[in-house]
């Protein structure tokens, strides 16, 4: 690759301002690099122009690219970011540039070599999602007291299902937040906010506000 070494180039969908949507970054500025590529096929995804085309770009041009937006705050996600062998590097650069840096992962990948300086958004699959097989759960020891993790609820049964491996698996404890939320289309947020209140869950419940706001118009 003309001596550029593989994680030094990475596939690039986009790299766009908006607002965070979710997460407990929800309504702040944040410049988002969403990378080519992801092994899942969740039946939910809003994303999946990003399984392929994109533009190879050096990491050094991504990191430029993200000042120049002139924020703190940047999220890496996809795809599945960690499905590129640059994303951490990429994740390290992002780092020691001086950003506040959030990473979007399926957790079906091996999140051990994330820098701690990272906060690690855990995407753990429901049932309803088609994926639930690919959740590494492995993946929990290595969360930080920063670090968040988050079950996308399709129906009351995914609902029971992520209260079962939040208790099964301590992650209540493991993780700084945990965060639940409606599958757009197939579960009335309102719902979804009755069944939590009902059972007092320790959960941060959230909509994706840059739907609210734009649609699924990508790069928003």
């Amino acid at each position: 690759m003309n001596g550029v070494a593989v994680e030094d180039r990475l596939r690039i969908t986009e790299i766009f301002l908006s607002l965070q949507g979710e997460t407990s970054f929800s309504g702040l500025p944040t410049v988002f690099v969403r990378l080519t590529g992801c092994p899942l096929r969740c039946g939910y995804c809003d994303t999946s122009y990003a399984f392929s085309g994109g533009n190879l770009m050096p990491r050094t041009e991504i990191v430029d690219q993200v000042r120049g937006f002139g924020v703190r705050h940047v999220t890496v996600t996809g795809g599945e970011p960690l499905a590129q062998p640059g994303a951490v590097p990429l994740l390290v650069t992002l780092c020691d540039a001086g950003f506040t840096v959030s990473l979007e992962t399926s957790g079906a990948l091996d999140v051990s070599g994330v820098d701690s300086r990272v906060v690690k958004i855990l995407d753990l699959k429901t049932p309803g999602s088609g994926e639930v097989s690919r959740n590494l759960w492995s993946n929990l020891a290595h969360l930080t007291d920063e670090d968040q993790v988050k079950f996308v609820i399709c129906d009351r049964s995914d609902y029971e299902w992520a209260k079962m491996k939040c208790d099964e698996h301590d992650i209540y404890e493991r993780a700084a937040e945990v965060l639940f939320s409606p599958s757009t289309g197939q579960l009335g947020p309102g719902d979804l906010a009755d069944w939590i209140l009902s059972d007092r869950l320790p959960v941060r419940m959230q909509v994706q506000l840059h739907k609210i706001l734009w649609g699924d118009e990508p790069g928003r």
